[in-house]
């Protein structure tokens, strides 16, 4: 089966030249029939590695390295993409998938336009399918195979880690599908209403599981690394925020794009580099040039190949960009003071705040090349990103109520006297009964002002139409997402400024006062998993009325010999009580002290809340699609 699997493959890759060919001939149906026709061979190809890894078919090199006959079957199924060539046909699947749905769904009443898109993805999917056939193969055989595989990387036998690749890929490759687009507009030189209505849609398809993809890593790495927070500006982390916060910019910009006709250059331009900050982050994790718990280390050859993938990629739609864009239509005139005026520094803020993650992320690679060892790290990243980021919030409001075209100034004073006064009481309150320090009493301030925002703009225009029933889905997804965005910067406030951290040891039946909860250790025992097994200790937690039992502990995966964190966290609905188990020690008297890293960290799952808003209200924008004319496809 698994030589049918490569067959398949190989014909997906036929199919993409073929539909590369045809579409940027201008061929819409028969590019179509081939994008269609390669996702099923695709698929099926894929489907032959998910039965290899059920089945334990360990002639299947891939299989051997990444599963294990004792190992949970769902996580057989998912050991089919945690490793790298696994996840390079997940990338190849995905890539096809946009390919094959854009056309199914692509309907512009441009049929030239539509060849060119799917051609130019047909190229992308040529190119990915290509490294993965001839550089990073995931249907090697064994001979002889083995009788037991080496098992899956521990840390990735969780739900979260399961589910967190193909949500990132569907994110991640849906930015080449509205590259394709902008490809298509640039090379027509219209990037027009029409245009911006049809790469929204797609925009927002890949922003939605992009933003629930990142939410589950950092939920992953909060309850399975055992160091008690969400987000540690890792390497890998950022690779995937960079897209995140340009296709932010890119949903905002094309809005102007489809209301105005204004923004053509820019939002081709966010596009272009929305797709290549996609590209570099495949890079990052894969090419071994980054040291992350999230990254795939591969040989240097590999990485070279995939480094010239982006430089060759990269390249072309930067230069495809530099020699199109000039042909674009200007659009209305719009001033500094309207709408238009400030989404454009809106997303100006957006791309520096890119930028400064960019720096961040690559300083220490080139400090390395250079024979220095520097480490980038959080106080960087708050110097820097926090303050660019807080602009772009505050500002989140006021462009929402300024006008197209011209805005009324005299207002900006009111929104202005509105959050220098929501600061006002936050410092109030912190110098008052509250300890609230100064920068996150402006980080307080910046979430409620988010959230009224919101509030009030839904408000204002209920009054035009009377009634909230009325309202277009398009505005009840900006709302939600942006009331998202508030309760997420609620909880990261509140979470980071008012976290408690204790490393305490204990003996069984010791008991320590820990940030108001009373922990007893009752006992510490020895068990096995199917594939594990691990020392778990059991506490109980009191505080006040509440009683809680804990067993975090410390698994051991023979097969890949090694060691993970297993925490225990209890859920208040306020806080969350937070253990993770240490080290064991034998005393003088042969009494074994367990130590212990305990943390209470206050309104956490707003963070994941706002998260869960951010992307519902993205889903509902894409039911805001508007019908277009004839007149306009024209």
């Amino acid at each position: 089966m698994i030589e049918a699997g490569h067959f398949a493959a190989f014909l997906a890759l036929a199919l993409s030249f073929l539909q590369a060919g045809q579409g940027l001939l201008g061929q819409r149906k028969a590019a179509g029939l081939s994008a269609l026709i390669a996702f099923g061979a695709m698929a099926f190809s894929f489907l032959t590695l998910i039965v290899a890894f059920a089945t334990s078919d360990f002639s299947v090199q891939l299989v051997a390295a990444n599963s294990h006959t004792l190992k949970p079957f769902v996580y057989k199924i998912a050991g089919t993409w945690g490793n790298h060539e696994g996840s390079m046909a997940l990338w190849c699947l995905v890539g096809i998938g946009f390919g094959a749905a854009g056309a199914r769904f692509l309907s512009t009443g441009r049929p030239v336009f539509e060849a060119r898109a799917l051609g130019v993805q047909g190229v992308l999917n040529a190119g990915a399918l290509a490294y993965l056939l001839l550089a990073s193969s995931p249907f090697t055989r064994l001979d002889p195979a083995p009788l037991q595989g080496a098992g899956l990387n521990p840390l990735l036998q969780d739900p979260a880690l399961a589910a967190h690749p193909p949500m990132l890929y569907l994110g991640y490759v849906g930015y080449s599908f509205v590259f394709a687009l902008a490809a298509a507009g640039l090379i027509e030189g219209r990037i027009d209403r029409v245009w911006a209505r049809t790469a929204r849609i797609w925009a927002l398809a890949a922003f939605v599981p992009l933003t629930l993809g990142i939410a589950l890593g950092s939920y992953w790495a909060y309850y399975e690394l055992g160091w008690g927070g969400w987000w540690f500006w890792d390497p890998v982390e950022n690779a995937s925020l960079m897209p995140w916060l340009l296709g932010a910019a890119l949903m905002h910009s094309v809005i102007v794009t489809e209301k105005r006709g204004s923004f053509g250059v820019w939002t081709s331009l966010l596009a272009v580099l929305a797709f290549c900050f996609s590209m570099l982050g495949a890079f990052l994790v894969r090419s071994g040039v980054l040291t992350s718990v999230h990254a795939f280390a591969i040989d240097p050859l590999r990485g070279s190949l995939l480094l010239a993938g982006l430089l060759v990629f990269g390249g072309a739609a930067l230069l495809l960009f530099a020699l199109r864009a000039s042909k674009l239509a200007a659009g209305p005139d719009w001033t500094t003071a309207s709408r238009e005026g400030a989404l454009m520094g809106n997303n100006l803020v957006l791309v520096v705040a890119t930028a400064t993650v960019l720096l961040g992320t690559l300083f220490p690679l080139i400090a390395e090349a250079t024979g220095e060892t520097i480490s980038v790290g959080e106080p960087y990243f708050n110097l820097t990103f926090t303050p660019i980021m807080s602009l772009a919030l505050i500002s989140l409001p006021v462009v929402q109520a300024w006008s197209w075209g011209k805005a009324d100034l005299s207002s900006i004073w009111k929104f202005a006297a509105a959050f220098a006064g929501i600061v006002a009481i936050f410092w109030l309150a912190g110098i008052g009964p509250f300890d609230i320090p100064l920068l996150a009493g402006v980080g307080l301030a910046i979430a409620v002002w988010l959230i009224g925002g919101a509030a009030f703009e839904l408000w204002r225009r209920a009054k035009t139409r009377q009634r909230l029933p009325q309202m277009p889905a398009r505005v009840w997804g900006m709302t939600l997402a942006h009331a998202g965005l508030g309760l997420f910067v609620l909880g990261a406030v509140l979470e980071t400024s008012g976290r408690t951290h204790t490393t305490i040891a204990l003996q069984e039946g010791q008991s320590t006062s820990v940030a108001g909860w009373q922990l007893t250790l009752d006992d510490v025992e020895s068990i096995e998993g199917p594939n594990w097994y691990a020392e778990r200790a059991s506490l109980t937690a009191r505080h006040g009325g509440t009683v809680a039992s804990m067993t975090p502990h410390k698994r051991f995966y023979p097969a890949a010999q090694m060691p993970t964190t297993e925490t225990a966290i209890h859920k208040t609905g306020l806080s969350d009580l937070y253990v993770a188990l240490g080290d064991g020690r034998r005393n003088q008297q042969g009494e074994t002290r367990w130590t212990f890293e305990v943390f209470l960290n206050p309104l956490i799952d707003l963070i994941y809340l706002g998260t869960i808003f951010i992307a519902l209200g993205a889903g509902l924008c894409v039911f805001g699609r508007r019908k277009h004319t004839a007149t306009e496809a024209a």
